[in-house]
């Protein structure tokens, strides 16, 4: 949910990889599992708290990851009349992804980022940005790139982040989920509250998903860090 890399593999296929940072008090999450939904099939752990989620797959050759906060922190409202990862999924579901982001009303929807993969045609990597005014709907390249929640991290901290994210690539010439799993788990300078991995007093990093396409194929892995159990789909 807050820290999020993206891996191009070639021209159609990629890792795109999730670090969710969330209060510890936050009800426990569902492990991944696919569900049909609207006679859509769609493949996404689930937010024990809203029952929406922040990273998932759809039978709509679609992936979509949620960070919370848009291009900067915002002073957050008593409520809100729905919950973002809902949002996620009634993205996930629907047949044309720019049309759609285009007259989906977000009035009082808190300030979110997502991440939009979509392999309909040859693939395309999206940034969308709700700044609780106004949308901003970005085609990026599909080259690799991180991103960190501006609610939980500096711009100066972002930056940071960056020039790890360059090194790791540097050093890593093929990828794979392995070896950008442990750049979520071990990326930083030994700082709890800065590094990639992070934990401080009311809240840390509780799973990471990654999810990889390579021809036809699809894997997701889901680990739970506070239990340390794997889940492969």
């Amino acid at each position: 949910m807050c820290t999020v890399t993206f891996l191009s593999l070639n021209q159609n296929d990629f890792i795109l990889t999730s670090s969710r940072d969330v209060p510890y008090a936050r009800k426990k999450a569902l492990r991944p599992k696919k569900y049909i939904e609207d006679s859509v099939e769609i493949t996404y752990p689930k937010d024990g708290q809203a029952g929406g989620t922040w990273i998932g797959t759809s039978s709509k050759n679609r992936l979509i990851c949620l960070l919370n906060g848009g291009f900067k922190n915002h002073a957050i409202k008593q409520s809100y009349r729905i919950s973002r990862g809902l949002i996620v999924k009634e993205l996930l579901k629907s047949d044309d992804i720019t049309n759609k982001l285009t007259l989906i009303d977000l009035n009082n929807i808190e300030p979110f980022t997502l991440v939009i993969v979509d392999w309909n045609n040859d693939v395309a990597l999206f940034e969308f940005v709700w700044t609780g005014e106004k949308k901003h709907l970005l085609n990026i390249p599909k080259t690799s790139h991180i991103w960190s929640s501006s609610t939980l991290y500096s711009k100066e901290t972002r930056i940071l982040r960056n020039l790890w994210f360059e090194e790791w690539l540097c050093n890593n010439k093929e990828f794979d989920q392995e070896n950008i799993l442990q750049f979520h788990k071990n990326a930083g300078e030994g700082n709890p509250k800065t590094d990639v991995l992070m934990s401080r007093e009311k809240g840390g990093t509780l799973s990471i998903t990654s999810f990889k396409k390579f021809g036809e194929k699809q894997t997701l892995i889901y680990d739970d860090i506070l239990s340390k159990e794997l889940t492969v789909l």
